[in-house]
């Protein structure tokens, strides 16, 4: 993370709740207005899909009946 990106995450803590919530929504603004198709992931959410899909295809993955026996131990 920049100095610049803790240093804002910094300022909004500071402010009160309504409005953190009204600068999250600037800020969805100015990305938007900078990228109209906001709809592409980081490099490290692209590496993480990636594994994602190789695990599915390779058929390493849990049903959601095994994930909840699994936490019954």
């Amino acid at each position: 993370m920049s100095s610049a990106v803790k240093q804002a995450i910094d300022m909004m803590e500071m402010l009160p709740e309504e409005e953190q919530l009204f600068a999250v929504e600037m800020l969805k603004r100015l990305v938007l207005a900078w990228d109209p198709d906001f709809t592409k992931v980081t490099p490290d959410e692209k590496a993480r899909m990636d594994i994602a899909e190789r695990e599915l295809s390779s058929g390493e993955y849990l049903t959601e009946e095994e994930m909840w026996k699994s936490l019954d131990m």
